[in-house]
């Protein structure tokens, strides 16, 4: 038996808002994402080292049983450009340089993640 579904026009107008209504709030979340200015590197939630962002650098990072993530911070993007875990996720991933922005490599438990200035923009005090 067979059954007889109709899309009636209103509900064309929901789906149509909807959509709207979600592209819109992903845009405005991209465009006022901030630049970051450090980048924080953790190896099993410990933090390993700091970079600021602004430098262009190169490390090799130590993740846990003996793995080793290749790091490369230039242009103002970090970027994870070598890896020895076997699915090399990580090193697929795409440039960041946003805050909030990170690339993880699980089976090393790395996790590279971009921060902003964590100095206040406003100085003096408020009365």
């Amino acid at each position: 038996m067979e059954k007889n579904i109709q899309v009636k026009k209103k509900d064309i107008i929901l789906i149509a808002v909807v959509l709207v209504v979600a592209i819109a709030g992903l845009l405005v979340f991209y465009l006022t994402q901030k630049s970051g200015d450090t980048v924080v590197v953790t190896i099993d939630g410990v933090i390993y080292n700091e970079y600021p962002l602004n430098k262009d650098i190169e490390v090799d990072i130590p993740g846990i049983n003996g793995g080793t993530n290749h790091l490369v911070i230039k242009d103002g993007y970090a970027d994870m450009t070598d890896a020895d875990c076997p699915d090399k996720i990580c090193v697929d991933s795409r440039k960041i340089s946003k805050t909030g922005e990170s690339i993880i490599c699980l089976p090393n438990k790395v996790v590279v993640k971009i921060e902003g200035n964590t100095h206040s923009e406003v100085d003096g005090s408020t009365n």
